[in-house]
């Protein structure tokens, strides 16, 4: 009898989830594991290969303690992206694996703009050049490690990874190859000028699987170890955004999702490649299309740091904090009294691709209060999503609502606040695991209970448990309060180069 169950693996930054779901999209049992973080030297971010298969294995462990493993048709997987680490011939880790937060390549993403160009780069990749993507570590790792990149006979991305441990095979999906910065995006395919500049061969990376395609099955000794059944299907997935949006059901006319989670995420679905700076052009998890994806470095990240750092309040002590905070910013009007928050505490992706850059908190008084702050804060976030949706929209297509996903979508304040600034309708998703859910779709399409991923959504996504819909009066207050904000940074810029310049 066919399996009723697929298993979606969500291998984050902390943790790894491994989550059943029927074919309604609806969480049966779930398995999870930490995954420690190690940041030796300043800028530098990794954790050990054997942690990200470890956390797989303990989860899908847990996992199937709870369930029959002869249930499960599929199982697909969504990574944390731009992470990846370098193999020797016999498939043994060279050193840890660098992660998405890492800093150390910013010389080396000059070096490669003045040799390709940074509009080519751009067209190619669908990312302006940054230092996030992996081809600037490779270039680093070429020239300040040159015997470990000698002696690399693999390199793969955390998705390949897994991918590795549970069939034996190296085969990743193009939706978690693209965010390494090494794709033709447009071809669905490694670029080849790409790789030279990063030193890389074709013979070197994982054999490329478009969403929802069977990439091998679960070897005998991947079985043992998880208590999965050998043999199961192993579909292709994709990174942990472009699998939330598939989550979120983006393949809606109009919708785009925001993942209001420690970074603010949010991404639309097109068909037809687009390039524009405003976004990341990101290959979607679906048999075709992309996602056209804007990132805010902070989300709750700066939620939590406001509470930790500025009110000197710890929430393992005083849980009860987020809920007087809320209160009190409701009691502040539109505009928070004057303040104005930019959320660049960790620098700055899209749209202005500037990882100098840094927070700001304009118009404070005496007359001010924690509440004032509280919702400049929440303000900050909102006016930024809705000043990059609208530039997004004006690039592709009409985006009429927000599907909310994440942590910070618990906030009825929060989420009433986007649905204000960006005069769009916010649907509050059910599902808390949505990136998981973008995984499971793309097994679920693999295991033939669909014949295509978005199909595959439109059954699993379920329906929104709220809507947020724009206020005439607060939306025209905000609409205002947009036009003003979206000239804050570029004049600010130049002031805080001169900052950054005199704190070094």
């Amino acid at each position: 009898m066919r399996g009723d169950l697929v298993i979606g693996i969500d291998s984050s930054t902390t943790s790894t989830k491994a989550i059943a779901f029927d074919g309604r999209g609806r969480a049966v049992a779930e398995g999870r594991a930490g995954v420690p973080l190690s940041n030796p030297k300043p800028g530098w971010f990794e954790q050990d290969v054997s942690d990200w298969t470890g956390a797989a294995t303990k989860a899908l462990k847990q996992l199937t303690k709870k369930i029959d493993a002869k249930r499960v048709a599929g199982i697909s997987i969504s990574n944390q992206r731009e992470s990846y680490a370098q193999f020797d011939s016999k498939d043994k880790p060279l050193r840890p694996g660098t992660l998405w937060l890492d800093e150390r390549a910013h010389r080396e993403v000059g070096e490669i703009v003045t040799e390709l160009g940074r509009d080519h780069i751009h067209e190619i990749s669908g990312k302006p050049p940054d230092v996030t993507p992996c081809l600037y570590r490779c270039r680093w790792f070429s020239k300040h490690m040159p015997k470990m990149w000698a002696r690399t006979a693999k390199t793969a991305e955390v998705h390949g990874v897994i991918t590795h441990f549970l069939t034996g095979r190296w085969a990743t999906s193009t939706a978690s190859a693209d965010p390494m910065g090494l794709l033709d995006v447009s071809a669905y395919d490694w670029s080849d000028e790409l790789l030279k500049a990063a030193g890389l061969t074709r013979e070197q990376l994982p054999l490329l699987y478009r969403p929802g395609e069977i990439m091998g099955e679960v070897s005998t000794a991947a079985a043992k170890l998880t208590g999965l059944k050998p043999g199961i299907p192993v579909i292709a997935g994709g990174g942990d955004g472009q699998c939330a949006g598939t989550g979120a059901n983006t393949f809606l006319p109009g919708r785009a999702y925001v993942n209001l989670g420690t970074a603010t995420v949010s991404g639309s679905f097109g068909k037809t490649y687009a390039v524009d700076r405003v976004f990341r052009g990101m290959v979607a998890v679906g048999e075709e299309g992309y996602s056209f994806e804007t990132a805010i470095r902070t989300g709750s990240f700066l939620v939590n740091w406001m509470v930790e750092r500025l009110f000197n309040v710890s929430p393992a002590k005083n849980p009860g904090i987020f809920k007087a905070l809320e209160a009190e910013a409701k009691a502040s009007p539109v505009g928070a009294n004057g303040l104005v928050l930019v959320p660049y505490w960790s620098g700055c992706m899209t749209p202005y691709w500037d990882s100098g850059a840094r927070g700001v908190i304009a118009g404070l008084s005496g007359n001010h209060n924690r509440g004032d702050v509280y919702r400049a804060l929440l303000e900050g976030v909102a006016l930024e999503q809705a000043m990059m949706t609208n530039q997004v929209a004006a690039a592709t297509s009409e985006i009429t609502h927000f599907a909310a996903v994440g942590g910070g979508s618990r906030s009825d304040l929060w989420c009433q606040i986007l649905a204000d600034a960006s005069a769009r309708d916010v649907k509050r998703l059910e599902t808390a695991e949505a990136s998981a859910l973008g995984a499971a779709m793309a097994a679920a399409k693999g295991a033939g209970w669909f014949t295509s991923i978005a199909q595959a959504s439109a059954a699993m996504s379920g329906k929104p448990s709220k809507t947020f819909r724009p206020r005439t009066k607060d939306s025209a207050r905000y609409q205002e309060l947009l036009s003003i904000y979206a000239e804050l940074w570029p004049k600010l810029s130049d002031w805080n180069q001169k900052l950054e310049a005199f704190r070094k």
